[in-house]
C-alpha cells in the first residue's frame, strides 16, 4: 500500500512539472521505471529524453518500455506494429549501448539494480559494466526477431491465402457437375488438369504452414501453437467455408488428397472403361453377325462375355446407358439364338414340340421389346454428356442410336406378334385330329357343331367315341400322334338301341392300352339301365391292322375297370354293384366270354 501511494505521489509530481514546465528529474521518473509501471511513466520518459539526450539508463529503459509494448503485441495480427516496436526498442538499445560506460554504471548503480548479482570470485554482490553491456547486446539481436516476425507473417499469410485458392478452385469444380457420376464419367483433360492444379496448391498450403512452423519454432514463444488437421472430403456437394487460420486445431478440407484420389479414378478406371465398354459394344456386333451369316446358336460366347461385367461402372452409374444397350442387343443374340436352335423343330412332326419352341422365342422376344421400350423413352441426349466417348465410338451420334433402339423394338413387336399367330394357329390344331374331310376334337367337351363325341381320352396316347350322322352313334378310335395325322383309326357299330344321340348324357366309355400300344380295348358303355341291364359295347383294335372286334354286351353292373391279361390276352371287365361286390367277366382273344 505504501509503494503505491509512493508511486502516485510521484506521478503526481511528474504531472505537476509537465504542467508547469518545469524540467522532469530522472530520479522521480525512475521511481515508476523500476517498478515497471511502463505505461505511466512512458510519456514522461518521452519528454524527459528530448530534453536529456546523455542519459543511457534512460535510453535503455525507453528501449524496454518498447521492448514489453511489443511483448504483449499480437504476433500475427499485429505483425507490422510488432515488428516496428522492436525496431525502435533496438535504436533506443544502441543508444544505451554507446553511453554505457564503467563510469556511468558505477556512478549511477541505483539506476542498473537490475543487474545486481553475487559475484563468484569475491561472494559481494554488485552491478558489473559487462553484465549490463552483455545484456544490452543482446536486446539488440531483437532486430533479427522483428524480421523473422515479418517473416513469419508472409508465411502465415502464404499458407492461409493458398487453401483460400484451394477452396476457390474445389468451388469451380463443384460448380461443374452436379455429383460425383458426373463429375466421373463426362472427366476429360480439363478436369484432370483443374484437379492437379487443386492438389498442388493445396499442397503449397502445407509447404508454408510448414515454413511458418520452422520460423516459429525459431523465435520461441509467439502465442500460438496450430496444427493443421486435414479432412477426408466425403461430400462432393457440400459446399466448404474457409477455416480459422489463428485457432490451434485449424481443421481444412484435404484438397489434395480428394483431387489425386479422383484423378487415380479416372486415369485407372474411368479411361480404360471408355474403350472397353465400345470394345464390348463391338464384339456383340460380332454375335449378332454371326447368327445372320450362320444361323447358328451363340448363346455360350453370350455366356462368356457376361461373365466379364462392368463393377466400376456400376459403383458409380447403376443404370448406366452402355449396360442398357447390352442388354438389349444381349436379349436379341438371345432370341436370334434361340430361333437357330428351334430350326429342326419346324420340321418336326411335333407339334406340341413345335409350340414348346415357339413359346421359347416369344418370351425373349418380350424381354427384347420391354428392354427396348426402356430405352425408347429414356433420355438418351440428356446421357450423351456422360457417355460421349461411347455413343460418338461406337454410332457416330445419338440419332443413329436412338434409330438402332426403334429399330430393335419394331423388329421385337413384329416377332411378337409373328409367333402369337403361330402359336395360337399350332395350339388349335392341336386340339384336332384331321382325317380328311374329318377333324376330331381332342378337347372335351366337343363343340356342338363336331359330330364327333369324345367319351374317353388318354393324353397323347388316343381318344375314341361315338360320331353321329345322324341320330344312331358309330364309335370311333383314334390314336393321337404329335403331328395329329391319323396313325391308327377304327370305327366301329355299336348297340343301335343304347347308343342314340339322345342317350349321350348317360353314355360313358373306358379304354386301355398294353404296354407296347399295340393292342387297344375300348369299353362303351351306359350309367343307366335299359331292359334291366346295362347296355355296352367292347371293342378291340390292332395298332396294325386295326378293328380286330366289336361285341355288344348286356351287364348286371356298372364296369368299374379294364384289365388286359399280356400273358393269356385275356380282357376283363371288372364290374361292382350298389351294395359293393365286384365281378369279372373274362373274355379270350376273340371276345368270346369265357365262362
Amino acid at each position: 500500500m505504501k509503494i503505491r501511494t509512493l508511486l502516485s505521489l510521484i506521478l503526481a509530481l511528474l504531472v505537476a512539472s509537465a504542467a508547469t514546465g518545469q524540467k522532469i528529474k530522472y530520479k522521480d521518473l525512475f521511481v515508476l521505471l523500476s517498478a515497471k509501471q511502463y505505461s505511466e511513466a512512458e510519456p514522461f520518459l518521452k519528454k524527459y529524453l528530448k530534453d536529456n539526450t546523455d542519459n543511457p539508463n534512460a535510453y535503455l529503459y525507453m528501449g524496454l518500455i518498447l521492448e514489453d509494448k511489443a511483448a504483449h503485441a499480437d504476433i500475427l495480427k499485429e505483425t507490422e506494429r510488432y515488428s516496428s516496436l522492436l525496431d525502435s526498442a533496438v535504436l533506443y538499445f544502441a543508444l544505451a549501448n554507446k553511453g554505457m560506460t564503467e563510469k556511468e554504471v558505477s556512478r549511477n548503480e541505483d539506476y542498473y539494480q537490475m543487474y545486481n548479482r553475487r559475484d563468484l570470485r569475491t561472494g559481494n554482490f554488485g552491478v558489473k559494466h559487462s553484465d549490463v553491456l552483455l545484456d544490452i547486446e543482446t536486446r539488440m539481436k531483437l532486430k533479427d526477431r522483428a524480421k523473422l516476425a515479418l517473416k513469419l507473417k508472409s508465411q502465415f499469410k502464404a499458407a492461409e491465402a493458398s487453401y483460400l485458392q484451394s477452396l476457390r478452385l474445389y468451388g469451380k469444380i463443384q460448380a461443374l457437375y452436379p455429383d460425383m457420376k458426373q463429375l466421373y464419367l463426362q472427366s476429360d483433360d480439363s478436369l484432370t488438369l483443374r484437379l492437379n492444379h487443386l492438389a498442388s496448391v493445396y499442397d503449397s498450403c502445407h509447404i508454408h504452414f510448414n515454413d511458418y512452423k520452422a520460423t516459429a519454432k525459431v523465435m520461441g514463444k509467439i502465442g500460438y501453437n496450430q496444427d493443421l488437421n486435414p479432412q477426408d472430403i466425403l461430400d462432393f456437394k457440400r459446399q466448404q467455408s474457409a477455416v480459422d487460420f489463428y485457432a490451434d486445431d485449424i481443421k481444412l478440407q484435404d484438397f489434395k488428397r480428394w483431387a489425386l484420389s479422383t484423378e487415380e479414378v479416372i486415369r485407372k478406371e474411368i479411361q480404360p472403361l471408355r474403350d472397353q465398354l465400345v470394345a464390348r459394344d463391338a464384339e456383340l456386333n460380332k454375335l449378332q453377325q454371326q447368327i445372320k451369316k450362320d444361323s447358328v446358336s451363340v448363346v455360350q460366347d453370350l455366356r462368356i462375355l457376361r461373365g466379364k461385367g462392368f463393377p466400376e461402372l456400376l459403383k458409380i452409374d447403376p443404370n448406366p446407358l452402355p449396360i442398357q444397350v447390352f442388354q438389349m442387343k444381349e436379349a436379341e443374340i438371345e432370341f436370334g439364338s434361340q430361333v437357330s436352335e428351334n430350326r429342326p423343330l419346324r420340321d418336326s412332326a411335333s407339334l406340341a414340340l413345335q409350340v414348346a419352341g415357339l413359346k421359347k422365342e416369344i418370351a425373349l422376344a418380350h424381354r427384347l421389346d420391354s428392354i427396348a421400350n426402356y430405352l425408347v423413352e429414356r433420355d438418351v441426349e440428356a446421357e450423351l454428356a456422360n457417355y460421349r466417348h461411347f455413343v460418338n465410338t461406337a454410332y457416330g451420334s445419338t440419332a443413329v442410336l436412338k434409330s438402332l433402339i426403334r429399330g430393335t423394338r419394331e423388329l421385337a413387336l413384329r416377332e411378337i406378334i409373328r409367333r402369337e399367330s403361330a402359336i395360337k394357329r399350332k395350339t388349335d390344331a392341336l386340339q384336332w385330329i384331321v382325317d380328311g374331310a374329318d377333324s376330331i376334337p381332342l378337347m372335351s367337351p366337343a363343340p356342338e357343331q363336331s359330330k364327333f363325341k369324345p367319351l374317353v381320352q388318354q393324353e397323347e396316347k388316343f381318344t375314341s367315341g361315338l360320331t353321329f350322322a345322324d341320330s344312331l352313334g358309330t364309335g370311333y378310335f383314334y390314336t393321337i400322334s404329335p403331328s395329329r395325322k391319323v396313325a391308327v383309326k377304327a370305327t366301329y357299330k355299336v348297340n343301335p338301341d343304347a347308343f342314340k344321340k339322345r342317350y349321350l348324357p348317360v353314355t360313358k366309355a373306358m379304354a386301355i392300352q398294353d404296354e407296347l400300344g399295340l393292342v387297344f380295348f375300348v369299353l362303351t358303355y351306359q350309367e343307366t339301365k335299359m331292359k334291366d341291364k346295362y347296355q355296352a359295347t367292347l371293342t378291340k383294335i390292332y395298332k396294325v391292322e386295326g378293328l380286330a372286334w366289336s361285341v355288344n354286351l348286356e351287364l348286371d353292373q356298372l364296369p368299374i375297370e379294364l384289365v388286359f391279361t399280356k400273358e393269356s390276352s385275356e380282357i376283363i371287365i371288372k364290374t361292382k354293384s350298389s351294395i359293393g361286390e365286384v365281378f369279372a367277366i373274362v373274355f379270350d382273344r376273340d371276345g368270346k366270354p369265357i365262362k
